[in-house]
């Protein structure tokens, strides 16, 4: 049942925070930030996980036809931790600690550094005792998940730059 103050809060709280430019994150973004994100053409990214990280980016951007005004480079690196170890000394748990650095470019005649900056993302898996191949499954999914939130990160960045109006050389 709906006490007085929780009905208050449900209908009021919307309304109150409308009012003060509250706009949710993960919402549909407004058509300018959609437009500047689809003008953003994504580099080489070396190695297999780069080339699962740059179709990532360049699902969520949304790529269109239209020529690219900005030039995303981003290089990716991991880091790798035994946490866990079984009585032998074999490890059983693996952390993996992914750093993506980027850097947005205007394009022109001589490209120009907007925007940059690093995400960081965090996993572990467990490796199973004499099964090879549930570790490598396991391993690969620890990645996959890796870059797909490093992808989410960057371009939830972009979007937040491209709200503020668009990149400019600072």
């Amino acid at each position: 049942m709906w006490s007085r103050r929780r009905l208050i809060a449900a209908v009021a709280g919307p309304a109150l925070l409308a009012g003060c430019g509250f706009r949710p994150m993960y919402g549909p973004q407004p058509d300018s930030v959609v437009a500047g994100l689809q003008t953003v053409s994504v580099g080489l990214i070396p190695e297999r996980n780069g080339q699962l990280m740059r179709r990532q980016l360049e699902q969520r951007l949304g790529r269109s036809g239209a020529p690219a005004r900005y030039d995303l480079r981003v290089g990716l690196g991991y880091g790798v931790e035994l946490q866990g170890f079984e009585e032998d000394g074999a490890p059983s748990r693996v952390r993996i600690t992914a750093t993506a650095n980027w850097f947005l470019y205007e394009t022109g005649a001589s490209p120009r550094l907007v925007a940059q900056g690093t995400d960081r993302a965090f996993d572990a898996y467990n490796v199973p005792e004499n099964q090879f191949f549930a570790s490598d499954a396991s391993r690969y999914a620890a990645e996959q998940r890796l870059v797909d939130q490093l992808a989410s990160d960057i371009v939830q960045r972009l979007a937040i730059r491209f709200e503020a109006g668009p990149p400019r050389a600072g």
